[in-house]
């Protein structure tokens, strides 16, 4: 039978496929921890600033 051996040909593809993704995956975070540069403090990476708002209430109005 042709399809006999088709069960395991997808459980290769499958591993190759996850392989493959875990390679990427750690060569992009290889990749992103070179291109930091030194003069930036560690604490400061990924967080930006907002701008904050703040609103005040000067009157509230009674509907009934």
């Amino acid at each position: 039978m042709i399809y006999g051996s088709m069960s395991m040909m997808i459980f290769i593809l499958a591993a190759g496929y996850l392989f493959t993704v875990y390679l990427l995956l750690a060569l992009a975070k290889r990749t992103v921890k070179k291109t930091i540069p030194a003069s930036v403090p560690s604490f400061t990476i990924g967080k930006h600033e907002r701008p904050v708002r703040t609103t005040t209430v000067t009157e509230a109005v009674n509907s009934q």
